[in-house]
């Protein structure tokens, strides 16, 4: 519970400025009134300090009633207590602790950059509507309907394309009796609507270039055979509106502007690695896809 707690109490000092106050109390350096929960050894915990651990608590299902409220209390007064003592002992001075204190207040630093970052810049309607229209443009095109027959020999594509220059309309039962694909076979060769981008790559490409109503007179051979394909329809991607993919391209383009920044900032300064050469560390952030995901298979 301690670890627990003293990493909840980092977040809530890097966060004090942006967590509400009661009445009363002293001002803080920020203006804002303190309200003392405890205080240990003349040592004050603020109730702001309790308030956000609780917020934390809560939101992990936790109650918030007077006996939860006496349980953080009692936590954070052992660690406090136990805190003093440390530095009595002169521990965040010296060794790891201090190593780690360090860390921490460089860690808590960098957040606190990125938030008021975040914060004084945030994502506009226009900003979203330019890489809305990116995202129209990465999934233009169509998709297809289509179905297949596969078989092992070349020689065995051949002669149920011939079958089908006679009669077109027997490509389903064809399917059923010859295919060797277990997906579509018992639906005739079905495959549904796909995008043939996702396809293996002889097997798009054949399909995308077929007139709506025709089959492939060639065999077209793939890795798992030679394939004879129908092509029943085709019709542009359905693209997700804007309100669908707000909250994920709104995430896209904040880690994009801040990747932006922190490459700035990077390209400014004077960074030397010092000893063995080593790679530069990256400020890239990841990227977020804003795509659905197609349930086409390879084939």
């Amino acid at each position: 519970m301690l670890m627990k707690s003293r990493v909840v109490i980092g977040s809530a000092i890097a966060l004090l400025a942006l967590t509400a106050c009661n009445k009363g109390g002293d001002k803080a350096a920020d203006g804002v009134e303190n309200v003392i929960a405890a205080t240990v050894n003349g040592q004050p915990i603020s109730k702001k300090k309790v308030d956000f651990i609780i917020k934390q608590q809560a939101a992990q299902g936790m109650p918030d009633n007077p006996e939860m409220r006496k349980m953080v209390i009692d936590n954070l007064a052992l660690e406090q207590l136990v805190a003093q003592e440390a530095i009595k002992k002169g521990l965040d001075k010296k060794g790891e602790v201090a190593d780690q204190i360090e860390m921490a207040k460089l860690s808590i630093l960098a957040q606190g950059f990125v938030e008021d970052y975040m914060k004084n810049n945030p994502v506009t309607d226009a900003m979203l509507a330019a890489e809305y229209d990116k995202i129209k443009i990465s999934m233009g095109g169509n998709e297809l309907l289509a179905r297949h027959i596969l078989v092992e020999k070349e020689d065995d594509a051949k002669a149920i394309i011939a079958k089908l220059q006679k009669d077109p309309k027997q490509f389903a039962a064809l399917a059923k009796a010859q295919s060797k694909d277990p997906g579509s076979k018992d639906r005739g060769g079905d495959l549904g609507w796909f995008d043939p981008s996702r396809m293996v790559p002889e097997f798009g490409a054949a399909a995308t270039k077929l007139e709506k109503g025709k089959f492939t007179e060639t065999p077209v051979k793939s890795q798992f055979g030679f394939h004879v394909i129908l092509l029943e329809d085709s019709r542009a991607k359905p693209v997700p509106t804007l309100e669908q993919v707000k909250p994920r391209l709104t995430q896209q383009v904040q880690q994009q502007s801040l990747k932006k920044l922190l490459d700035d900032l990077k390209a400014k300064a004077k960074i030397e690695i010092v000893g063995a050469s080593a790679p530069a560390v990256s400020a890239s952030a990841p990227a977020m896809s804003v795509a659905p995901a197609s349930a086409a298979d390879k084939h």
